[in-house]
């Protein structure tokens, strides 16, 4: 790492660094020990660490009051902006830019195209890129992925955001309280409208930063590329790849990676998001007769598809949702003590999970067994039968073919293919005890991988300090027990670390009837990603696994070695 030999040991430089909470400072290549880097042959002053703290606590000082006025100034600018930015959203809300729905893909197409305008009426460089033909159905085009660079100032981080236009179905029929497609505002300050929080709110957060900063007359403080899509609601078809090609191009100079696609654990404390469960998706059909019949007629002389479909299905889990196929358990990395101590400081309780569940339905009757349960172990949900009877009304019908749904949620380290060879070796093993005469096909529809990133990156204390700034609170840090595939995506394809960085609340409702973003958080949360930008920007830049303020004080001190 270092030409030369240092005067001090590796523990009394762990020792000195740790004070400014670099505890990792140092990562020796694998062919070196430690002592050839740093003979223990001295030992630092006092006066000699009092300097470096006293003129790292200076920087720190410095940059705190260098940022007041810029992102006061800023501030003031969103709320005087807010009334505009509302109805920027509300143009966004109209668009029913519904991605599984073929009838809907113009207005999807019409949804990105209002970015991209948005976008370049701010002064941004935009392209809109086409995906192809949709997958399965040749006769669609993919909605196009806008990707956008507003400064290319080679002097400043550059940070890439993803967000998506596209959202879930939604109509007035399903019991919503207002036409979902309308952006209906009630006295408690609750914005309601399809795609509000998920993901038309944030996305258009980042073009709400870049205007307030414009009309502030504050100088935008990153480079910022933007990635937009419009199918994340349906596969993300085609995206995956075009990510993956344009990471040595359009995104090459990234930094790091934000995400707002998220939502806070509660309805007061922000929180930053470092880890999701992946998601592996499987089918199971059984059929046996050529056709359906009619059970009064063949009830009691048939094996039915049903029966066994149904036993099978209730193998896979029991009540107090343990998994019960064999090996998965062994898969997954074991809890730590320093992992476990963090669930204790998490602003959640128990009436919070009651309230949203609206029963006390619960496995765990305490909070971190709950959170783990969540967030940091596997689970297994089964989900419906296709070609059953499930009208309302009474049919005797005996399904010839039924397709049980099942997924399973992963952890570290549950490899995907290891997944799919002990869950089709056990279902092959509970069919054949059934000693059917029915035949049995398992088979995986869809599966993304589980993501976890390191908090202790400058990317997550950025953005911990403009929660700080903005609503006064340290945020928790928290891990998600859904899947956003995209964020592994990112990060195997930049190789930077990913934030998810969450602007609405849980209860939002997202994919949900009344989805709402509220006002608070809209306008709070634009100032929190303007504020987050500004943090990035004032972040010490890290070389060799030390931050600036470190390396600056390696060198200060090989410098006074080599005088002696």
């Amino acid at each position: 790492m270092f030409p030369i030999k240092s005067q001090f040991s590796a523990k009394s430089i762990s020792t000195i660094l740790q004070p400014s909470k670099f505890v990792r400072a140092l990562e020796y290549p694998a062919s070196l020990k430690p002592v050839s880097y740093f003979p223990n042959r001295y030992s630092p002053s006092q006066i000699q660490i009092s300097t470096y703290l006293t003129s790292a606590i200076k920087l720190h000082q410095a940059r705190k009051v260098k940022m007041a006025p810029q992102l006061d100034g800023y501030f003031k600018q969103v709320d005087n902006l807010s009334d505009h930015f509302i109805e920027r959203l509300r143009k966004a809300v109209a668009i029913p830019s519904v991605s599984a729905d073929e009838e809907r893909r113009p207005d999807v197409v019409r949804m990105g195209e209002f970015l991209a305008d948005e976008l370049a009426a701010l002064g941004a460089h935009v392209e809109k890129r086409p995906l192809g033909k949709q997958p399965g159905k040749e006769h669609l085009e993919l909605p196009p992925v806008v990707i956008a660079r507003y400064g290319n100032d080679k002097k400043k981080r550059t940070i890439l955001v993803y967000g998506h236009y596209d959202v879930q179905p939604a109509g007035k029929e399903d019991g919503w309280a207002t036409e979902p497609f309308e952006l209906n505002i009630d006295d408690k300050g609750r914005m309601y409208g399809r795609g509000s929080t998920d993901d038309k709110g944030p996305v258009l957060g980042w073009l709400n930063a870049i205007e307030a900063h414009q009309k502030a007359g504050v100088d935008f403080p990153v480079n910022l590329l933007m990635c937009f899509e419009g199918m994340e609601e349906y596969g993300s078809e085609g995206l995956d790849d075009f990510i993956k090609e344009e990471a040595s191009k359009f995104f090459a100079d990234t930094d790091a990676v934000c995400i707002s696609d998220n939502y806070w654990l509660g309805t007061e404390k922000p929180c930053l998001t470092y880890g999701l469960r992946g998601c592996s998706y499987y089918s199971i059909e059984v059929s046996g007769p050529g056709q359906d019949l009619h059970s009064g007629v063949f009830g009691g002389t048939v094996q039915e598809p049903m029966t066994d479909l149904v036993r099978i299905l209730g193998s896979l889990v029991d009540t107090n949702g343990k998994i019960q196929i064999p090996g998965l358990a062994e898969l997954v990395a074991p809890l730590t003590d320093e992992e476990k101590s963090l669930y204790g400081d998490i602003a959640f309780t128990m009436d919070n999970l009651h309230e949203s569940l609206g029963s006390q339905t619960t496995i765990h009757n305490d909070k971190e067994n709950t959170l783990m349960a969540r967030w940091r172990y596997p689970s297994l949900s089964v989900h419906g039968i296709e070609g059953a009877f499930s009208q309302p009304g009474a049919k005797t019908v005996i399904p010839a073919k039924v397709t049980g749904k099942f997924s399973i949620r992963t952890v570290p380290n549950m490899e995907p293919k290891d997944v799919d060879r002990l869950v089709f070796k056990y279902v092959d093993e509970q069919f054949k005890k059934l000693g059917s005469k029915n035949t049995l096909q398992c088979f995986l529809q869809h599966a993304g991988k589980w993501w976890v990133a390191s908090p202790k990156h400058w990317n997550f204390s950025s953005a911990a300090k403009a929660v700080e700034r903005v609503w006064g609170v340290k945020p928790d840090l928290t891990r998600e027990g859904g899947s956003i595939p995209v964020t592994l995506t990112f990060e195997q394809a930049t190789g930077k670390n990913v934030l998810l960085l969450p602007m609405g609340s849980s209860t939002d409702a997202a994919h949900s009837i009344n989805e709402k973003l509220d006002k608070r958080n809209y306008i709070e949360g634009i100032k929190l990603l303007g504020a987050y930008l500004h943090y990035v920007a004032e972040e010490p830049m890290v070389e060799q696994g030390l931050a600036a303020d470190d390396m600056f004080f390696v060198h200060y001190t090989m410098t006074l070695r080599l005088a002696e």
